[in-house]
């Protein structure tokens, strides 16, 4: 098999996307590059206009500035002012000013939400948003939640609340030496791709992936526990058991308090990434312009790259450590149900997920007939692991690969050109009429978008194709 981790490529609107989401760079002025901002940066100059205050900042002040000249932003409840930032900005000024004098956050994930803001506007944040006051609450009642981890109803989304009482909840017990999570999901695809799990020091979180939503246990734990833990799934009855030992033999007469968002049924749509460092292991170049990253999680972490999903990394201009964020993505496993035949179109470092979907494709898939892999590249160069999928193709007579080559050489003798309806009506031969069929498809947007286009004219239905980059 392909015997490559999927997580270690660029993830779909990846930085290494062109145009990705449709946007595109405008020309910058001489000495407005990127080198040039860092620059900037580090000159100690006041880019907020507050001498170094940090502020907090109301809706009503901030819907004032919203000018070129005089342009607050909010992203995640922090309050930047990328005045100074507008001639940098790779999108261009207009793009920013959408956001001008209020919540950009939504516009910033759906462009890109893979910049590591934090770091690239340190020096322009003016303050936190200012919380609205909210209604005191018994905190012995929301003890008592609590203990018993319960949801209660007014937290389930409409989604599931339709659905019936289904809605997740939580509890705990313990021996003297351990400590168990109990989730109760009341779903029956979970599975240990479901969960993942981060403890540092006695923050302890656990995300739940139930349908669209996440469920989240947050909490201070109120003893310390060591860094080893275990994780169980018990798929037939959808309950999740998170084993922690502790650090002393001794009893616990509660888990912990909450923290934010704890015992919530959110909308993944609505959460936003959670980073953890991981430590970069080694790096090897696969092709010239494409490298080979090995991360290794650290021991208080348990996560899982779901097949078709994809994660974000934030790499530090220096050091031996990357960020990497919980899996995103909507494609769902179920699509491989009873599936005969599955074809795969690919440009360049779009062929990220297609190696997971390879792997559980020719070895967990008992009624697929073919797998077809169409790739796409400039040149022979740019074919990432070529040698090894001629090999697996070799080895599996269910698996074709066809190389489709824009600028190659005059001595190739394979496929020429772009995506095109002659490429796909030749390579899209269903084995059987009525057979069960999948196209996925991965690139750069042009791509993607021409692509799903033809499937359609094609007469593809849109449940027969799945798009990474939609």
């Amino acid at each position: 098999m392909l015997n490559v981790p999927s997580q270690s490529f660029p993830a779909p609107r990846s930085q290494q996307r062109v145009a990705s989401g449709g946007r595109s760079k405008v020309p910058l002025k001489q000495g407005r590059s990127l080198m040039d901002w860092i620059r900037l940066t580090k000159s100690g100059k006041d880019l907020t206009g507050l001498k170094g205050r940090l502020i907090e900042v109301t809706e009503e002040e901030l819907k004032k500035h919203n000018k070129k000249d005089d342009c607050w932003i909010c992203i995640r409840g922090f309050v930047y002012n990328v005045s100074p930032y507008m001639e940098y900005h790779p999108g261009g000024e207009d793009e920013l000013m959408r956001a001008a004098g209020s919540d950009g956050t939504e516009l910033f994930d759906q462009v890109h939400r893979w910049v590591n803001y934090e770091s690239m506007l340190k020096e322009c944040l003016v303050g936190r948003m200012a919380i609205k006051p909210a209604v005191l609450k018994d905190y012995r009642e929301e003890e008592k939640k609590v203990l018993n981890g319960m949801l209660p109803k007014s937290q389930v989304t409409d989604t599931l609340a339709k659905e019936g009482p289904s809605y997740p909840s939580y509890d705990w017990f313990q021996t003297d030496s351990l400590v168990t999570i109990a989730i109760y999901t009341k779903q029956k695809d979970i599975n240990l791709d479901s969960i993942i799990v981060d403890h540092q020091n006695d923050s302890f979180r656990a995300e739940t992936i139930i349908k669209d939503c996440l469920y989240l246990i947050h909490i201070g734990l109120s003893h310390e526990v060591q860094e080893d833990f275990s994780v169980r799934v018990v798929e037939s009855v959808g309950k999740i058991e998170i084993v922690l030992q502790k650090k002393e033999n001794t009893s616990w007469d509660f888990l912990g308090h909450p923290l934010k968002n704890h015992n919530s049924l959110i909308p993944r749509k609505d959460t936003g990434l959670y980073y953890r460092k991981c430590q970069l292991i080694s790096k090897e170049d696969v092709t010239h312009d494409t490298r080979l990253f090995c991360l290794m999680l650290p021991p208080s972490t348990h996560l899982q790259v779901p097949i078709g999903q994809h994660v974000y990394l934030k790499l530090p201009i220096t050091g031996d450590f990357v960020s990497v964020s919980s899996p995103e993505g909507n494609f769902k496993i179920s699509k491989f149900q009873e599936l005969e035949d599955l074809f795969l179109l690919a440009a360049g470092t779009g062929f990220t997920p297609m190696v997971k979907i390879l792997n559980y494709a020719l070895t967990d898939i008992p009624s697929l007939r073919k797998v077809k892999l169409m790739f796409f590249n400039k040149t022979e160069d740019d074919i990432i692991w070529r040698s090894q999928l001629e090999k697996l193709a070799f080895k599996d007579k269910r698996l074709d690969v066809e190389f489709v080559l824009s600028a190659p050489i005059s001595e190739w003798n394979g496929k020429q050109g772009h995506i095109s309806p002659a490429l796909l009506s030749e390579f899209l031969k269903r084995n059987l009429d009525k057979s069960k069929v999948l196209v996925c498809i991965c690139g750069p947007v042009p791509f993607t978008e021409q692509g799903v286009r033809l499937l359609h004219d094609l007469n593809f239905s849109k449940n027969e194709i799945h798009s990474f980059t939609a």
